[in-house]
């Protein structure tokens, strides 16, 4: 199947944080944490998929308390902060929705998504991603990390399904 043919076949999206969501380089608070920078075309796709049902999880390997609270108020049905092993979080995420593998696009940027990304039903980069990504990924946004890459697939998966612009929710945010 190609990835246009793919696009019709998706029913939830899970996603990285770091290098995908947000920039690969980010500034350091004063806590000693990073501070994380969110595309706001990303948030606006995010949530607009959340509200026509959607489920969308974030599965990321960092801890901060402030990543949960921006995708909760994206309406993002499952957050796992701390991920170290991926494949756990996503089983969880597709048990708990009733989703197979080939239902879900993932996008992710390095290392610890590969196992998830060999997995899934679509699996899609950011233009900067690790080549060990790109090599498995069914797709490659033309957008790096940080910059509208989730934004990128979840506009093709809704419009190849139509309902992109076609719902009051569209233009609601």
């Amino acid at each position: 199947m190609n990835f246009k043919q793919a696009l019709n076949n998706i029913k939830a999206f899970a996603f990285d944080v770091d290098g995908v969501l947000s920039a690969g380089c980010m500034p350091l608070g004063v806590d000693g944490l990073p501070m994380r920078m969110i595309n706001i075309k990303d948030g606006y796709a995010i949530q607009h998929a959340a509200k026509l049902g959607y489920p969308i999880a974030i599965i990321t390997g960092g801890r901060v308390e402030a990543v949960r609270l921006r995708f909760e108020g994206l309406g993002c049905s499952d957050i796992f902060l701390g991920a170290s092993n991926k494949i756990v979080q996503w089983e969880e995420f597709l048990n708990r929705h009733g989703l197979k593998a080939e239902e879900v696009m993932y996008m992710g940027d390095d290392i610890p998504d590969y196992e998830v990304m060999t997995k899934c039903g679509l699996a899609c980069a950011p233009a900067d991603a690790a080549p060990e990504i790109k090599a498995v990924a069914h797709y490659i946004s033309d957008k790096k990390g940080g910059e509208g890459c989730g934004r990128d697939v979840i506009e093709q998966v809704m419009k190849a399904q139509g309902k992109w612009m076609n719902s009051s929710e569209a233009y609601s945010w």
